[in-house]
């Protein structure tokens, strides 16, 4: 049995297979998409855990695609990593969205993200039992 059904979308295909490799020895099954339009539709037919995905991406960023996802009722509570080169600089309405629960700055340490999005999945599952 797996941990968790993980969504990483990024552009930069080194970026998903860093990422994918690090959860999936964790035990988590992994989604990769490598664009915002790819992440929503296989967020759609796989129902994933958490997302991890990068902000900066072409068809749709991350903010848009979290922004999506928070719209949709079957996905409105998957929590929503963003990574991002950009650092602090991000738009004030990324805070608006709901399901954004991590902000990281790129580089960042891959055993960091997965112990967030651990977190991220342990919390939803914890609102589950308790709804």
């Amino acid at each position: 049995m797996t941990r968790g059904r993980i969504l990483v979308a990024d552009d930069e295909t080194h970026i998903v297979q860093v990422l994918a490799l690090k959860f999936r020895n964790a035990g988590h099954e992994v989604f990769e998409a490598h664009d915002g339009e790819e992440a929503l539709d296989l967020a759609r037919r796989m129902s994933p855990d958490a997302i991890v995905t990068d902000y900066q991406m072409p068809f749709m960023n991350g903010a848009e695609l979290a922004e999506a996802l928070s719209k949709d009722p079957a996905l409105c509570n998957v929590p929503v990593m963003i990574l991002t080169a950009r650092g602090w600089g991000l738009d004030e309405t990324i805070a608006s969205i709901p399901n954004i629960r991590h902000v990281e700055s790129k580089p960042f340490s891959p055993r960091a993200v997965l112990t967030l999005v651990e977190q991220m999945i342990d919390e939803r599952h914890e609102g589950r039992k308790a709804a």
